[in-house]
């Protein structure tokens, strides 16, 4: 009798805790969603907006949940809410680690703080890495071809679009500019390749918010991607000889090399090496183009 009396005392104590920690999680997810602007987020701000911040259904968009689940959760009420989704909704909100932690702890929902997150930047020391590469491209990728960093020659080499601004991720652009404006030359060979490293990653991913909402725009955006994805090949990245054509210098000849990075899981820093004498003149001309 002891025993259930316990028990019982010991579940209402745990309910009344959840109870109380429902109205800081409204606040904290409130709070956090002002602070982040439609422009830290590649969003136009759009008219009649009156709050500076992310409205609700801007938030459950981009970590790829429902506006109703994301509204209860907002408001308190006790729903489910498991890590993937959590992480989702910590990415879009900006939240760095102890702020992560917390609202984890809001949610009821154990912490892993070894767990391997997307990253989405890059320290100084790995920027001036890729930096001093310089004629060379390089850029950080991470395992959903997220573009984290580049270098000057990068950007020379694949100069941003106004109409991809907004979405910072190699994939994206090179399945959503018209072909003629592709920086990639043979696109029916290289693409395959790209999309069959995109699914090698994404088997450690399945169901996570973030790459099924990425998968699923970018099946929405463009039919070839949707035909290369249901093949359902898979392949690791590697070294490989790419042709990038550039409107001021024609066409060069890269072999891109992949390096992992510690402490940034399934990020790789991707540098491009002139294949030959003729690429390697062309690259030269590009950064005295730039100065």
């Amino acid at each position: 009798m002891g025993d259930v009396t316990t028990m019982t005392a010991t579940t209402n104590t745990a309910g009344a805790a959840s109870h109380r920690r429902r109205p800081e999680l409204a606040a904290s997810l409130r709070s956090r969603r002002a602070r982040v602007t439609p422009a830290d987020v590649g969003m136009p701000p759009g008219l009649r907006r009156r709050t500076p911040g992310l409205r609700r259904e801007e938030v459950a968009q981009l970590s790829g949940v429902g506006v109703t689940w994301y509204t209860w959760l907002e408001q308190g009420r006790p729903i489910n809410a498991s890590a993937q989704v959590l992480d989702a909704v910590a990415r879009t909100l900006r939240l760095d680690r102890p702020e992560r932690e917390h609202l984890y702890h809001l949610a009821g929902v154990p912490y892993a703080p070894d767990r391997q997150e997307d990253a989405q930047s890059v320290g100084p020391d790995i920027q001036g890495l890729i930096d001093a590469l310089d004629p060379r491209p390089a850029a950080v990728y991470n395992a959903r071809y997220d573009i984290l960093a580049t270098n000057a020659a990068y950007r020379d080499l694949f100069a941003p679009r106004p109409e991809h601004l907004g979405i910072r991720n190699a994939l994206w652009t090179l399945f959503t500019v018209a072909e003629p404006d592709c920086p990639l030359v043979f696109r029916e060979s290289e693409l395959p390749l790209m999309v069959a490293q995109l699914r090698g990653a994404y088997g450690r991913h399945v169901g996570e918010p973030a790459w099924e909402s990425f998968i699923h725009r970018l099946t929405a955006a463009s039919g070839y991607f949707t035909e290369l994805w249901e093949s359902g090949n898979v392949l690791p990245p590697g070294p490989r000889v790419k042709t990038f054509r550039h409107k001021a210098i024609g066409e060069v000849r890269m072999t891109s090399v992949s390096l992992s990075i510690n402490g940034m899981p399934e990020c790789r820093i991707v540098a491009y090496t002139p294949n030959d004498e003729e690429s390697l003149i062309r690259i030269e001309k590009l950064r005295e183009l730039r100065d």
